[in-house]
């Protein structure tokens, strides 16, 4: 094995604490702007990880400029977990979360936009602290590794092992030739989104505090919210939800067809087959679950905090579609607790932790595209079998997936369903009885956030012993991250020498 240009490695990590550094001083302007008395806490906390950037940066300056796949993997694995210890420090200085290992939970549920939490009253927790808490999902939604390619060749540095390791789904789809070109334009698209969502929000009835709040959250797919009853506050204003389900929706479609739709591409996005399945699959399950929800439960028995208010046909509907793309997307808001609702419907929801949105989205999963792939190449191995001689290659968009990408796939859901079993029987072997158990390695290998049993919508992690929130913590990260990066580094074979 070639010699790991550890340099390059320590001084990339020093970049991105700067870049937390950076957001930091912005939670640091918020709290100042409403007295919140954690103004220097945070400040603090911000000029520590600025500083152990600096050292980082300066002691490697003279690094050998090359990042090869195998430095790749480790930067962005070792990347966001530097990230999720400096993103602690403002919770752990201001002690809203005095424990290191909750704040480390914390902060990884945000980076990773998992949403889990382990906060018991939200409300009470200080506006700067709450900004910070959602500003690391709007750091780790579009991805911490990919923001800094954006400004990687200003350090004379290539970003495509990153962005190969990094960026979610199947396929780190480009826009432009060069990759920083790619990160910069889905970046501004990110943040014209939450821009949009946030004037939206406040024109409807939020407050602007909780509307920046809630769209950092969205865009992320991420779910913290600023209330502990989640979306379920504004259950009596349901524009609110029908905004947050619009950009939820957004969030969780590939951001690429997003630049497509800006270019007036219009058919490129009509034509792609995994945005067709995601809208196919939120359509069909949002009729399904609408209809039982409207024959069948009792919605007012698990709503939080507002009775129906345009009528139960409408209310049905909304609640069934918010939660289906909310679960689909990985998302995590809640605007009731759909455990109540029916058996089924548990069930339902349960099946839709691994579905995931699009790839190239922020969102978790696995994926509708793996999905369909999957799918399809089962179908060809029926036909395979009364045709062992026949060539019938997989198509997606109209074009032969290469056998590689397919066994890629394949082997990737398989290391996924095995996670969530290993994750399982871990969380069942520290004491969880088995809904929790099996939600709880669901929703964190998922990002999806809310889960099942003593996990559910109304509740949250911290009755979690410390073992199990480090465990679902590592599960949250090797989810957002799709496997691969993070276990690759776990092998024997990735530091052989050879």
């Amino acid at each position: 094995m070639p010699r790991l240009n550890n340099q390059i490695i320590i001084h990339l990590m020093g970049l991105l604490l700067l870049c937390n550094g950076g957001f930091m001083l912005t939670a640091v302007l918020v709290s100042w702007f409403y007295k919140d008395g954690v103004t220097l806490d945070i400040l603090g906390a911000a000029f520590i990880t600025l500083f152990v950037g600096v050292a980082f940066m300066f002691s490697t300056r003279g690094h050998r400029k090359e990042v090869k796949k195998r430095e790749g993997y480790i930067i962005v694995t070792f990347g966001w977990i530097f990230m999720a210890l400096s993103g602690s420090l403002p919770y752990l200085i201001s002690e809203a979360i005095p424990s290191f290992t909750d704040a480390f939970f914390e902060t990884m549920s945000g980076y990773t936009t998992t949403g889990a939490t382990i906060l018991n009253d939200i409300e009470s927790i200080p506006k700067g602290i709450l900004f910070w808490r959602s500003l690391t999902h709007w750091i780790g939604g579009m991805g911490i590794i990919v923001l800094a390619i954006a400004i990687l060749p200003f350090l004379g540095i290539g970003g495509m092992q990153l962005f190969a390791a990094e960026a979610p789904g199947p396929s780190a789809d480009k826009v432009k030739p060069r990759i920083s070109d790619t990160a910069k334009r889905l970046w501004l698209i990110y943040v014209s989104y939450t821009a949009a969502e946030t004037i939206l929000l406040k024109a409807a009835g939020m407050s602007f505090f909780d509307a920046i709040n809630h769209s950092l959250s969205t865009l992320s797919t991420g779910g913290f919210s600023t209330k502990n009853a989640s979306l379920a506050y504004w259950n009596d204003q349901p524009i609110i939800q029908y905004i947050i389900i619009l950009f939820m929706f957004l969030a969780g479609a590939n951001f690429v067809l997003s630049y497509y739709s800006f270019k007036g591409k219009v058919q490129k996005v009509l034509h792609d087959d995994e945005f067709k399945w995601y809208f196919v699959f939120i359509g069909a399950f949002t009729v399904v679950a609408s209809l039982l929800i409207y024959f069948k439960a009792d919605v007012s028995l698990s709503q939080i905090a507002h009775p129906m208010v345009w009528g139960e046909a409408e209310s049905a509907f909304r609640h069934a579609l918010f939660q289906v793309v909310s679960v689909i997307t990985t998302t995590g808001f809640v605007s009731a607790d759909y455990t109540l609702w029916t058996p089924f419907l548990t069930i339902f929801f349960f099946g839709m932790f691994f579905l995931g949105g699009s790839a190239g989205s922020t969102a978790g999963g696995v994926k509708v595209m793996r999905h369909i792939i999957m799918i399809r190449n089962s179908g060809i191995e029926f036909k395979r079998a009364l045709h062992p001689n026949a060539i019938l290659p997989v198509r997606f968009n109209g074009k032969s997936v290469r056998k590689g990408v397919t066994f890629n796939i394949l082997g990737f859901f398989i290391l996924y369903m095995l996670s969530f079993i290993i994750g399982a029987v871990v969380l069942g072997g520290l004491g969880l009885d088995f809904s929790t158990a099996i939600g709880g390695a669901a929703s964190s290998l998922g990002n999806v956030g809310p889960a099942f049993g003593a996990l559910g919508p109304v509740n949250n992690y911290d009755m979690l012993p410390d073992l199990g929130k480090w465990w679902t913590a590592f599960l949250m990260m090797i989810g957002r991250l799709e496997l691969f990066t993070v276990l690759i580094i776990l092998t024997p074979y990735f530091w052989r020498k050879r």
